[in-house]
């Protein structure tokens, strides 16, 4: 079982900055993969970024070049650093953990969810 608190939303103005946060707690060790996603009223949830435990990331063509994702394991802690925030990335962000077990089951994880307002 992994338990995922995010934290670091907020208001900001277009061209803003924000750093969401990931406190992972529980399995830790058995989490292979973090991601965010986002889901903006009337729409449906879509990927945001993830993080392999191998170091690699994937973004959304919408925030490549203005997200970045990481991931620190020695505080169980992922990131998003959200830079040149647009009025479109407005949306309730959601943290989630991929686990693999030993028979290979994957499940996920995911947080409560953290608001992120933008304005133009």
């Amino acid at each position: 079982q992994v338990q995922l608190v995010e934290s670091g939303g907020g208001l900001v103005q277009a061209g803003g900055s924000l750093r969401l946060s990931c406190v992972a707690s529980g399995s830790i060790s058995s989490i292979s993969t973090m991601g965010w996603f986002r889901q903006a009223p009337g729409k449906q949830r879509e990927l945001v970024a993830t993080i392999a435990s191998g170091g690699s990331t994937n973004y959304a063509d919408s925030v490549k070049g203005r997200f970045t994702i990481s991931r620190d394991n020695a505080k169980s802690t992922g990131y998003l650093q959200m830079n040149n925030l647009k009025p479109e990335d407005t949306a309730v962000y959601y943290c989630n953990a991929r686990t693999m077990s030993w028979s290979r089951r994957e499940r996920d994880y995911w947080g409560q969810g953290t608001q992120v307002t933008v304005s133009s």
